[in-house]
């Protein structure tokens, strides 16, 4: 099977970084407005619980499947699940942060969403450095 090619999910696409702030301000970032609006799109606001719908700027649809607050928030967008999950790490002071999206159509997509998400966590982590 091609790499990135699951018998469940279809394809998908995983990227992390890790980060050198603490959890919980990763977490109020990426659970911000700001943050939502990076990697969700603009003027999506989520309500944290699971079926919760919501709505993009640029009309992408869709629920919330789980939201864990300090751990992860997964979603549907459009024809996709995609998620966000964090990992304390360096005793504390350091965040794995993951973007995850599966039911991707094909390769091809596979390898725009890499670029998109690897671009979402630069912005993540250059806005977490001006704080």
């Amino acid at each position: 099977m091609p790499t990135g090619l699951t018998k469940d999910a279809g394809w998908q696409i995983g990227v992390s970084r890790t980060l050198p702030h603490p959890l919980a301000v990763v977490w109020d970032f990426i659970s911000s407005p700001d943050g939502l609006a990076l990697w969700l799109g603009p003027d999506a606001v989520l309500t944290p619980e699971r079926g919760a719908r919501y709505q993009t700027a640029a009309g992408v649809v869709g629920e919330v499947r789980g939201y864990r607050p300090a751990d992860r928030i997964r979603v549907t967008h459009g024809t996709t699940t995609m998620q966000v999950a964090l990992t304390p790490a360096a005793g504390g002071t350091r965040t794995i942060l993951r973007f995850h999206q599966e039911h991707l159509a094909s390769a091809e997509e596979r390898e725009q969403q890499r670029t998109h998400w690897q671009s979402i966590i630069d912005q993540v982590a250059a806005a977490l450095d001006q704080q």
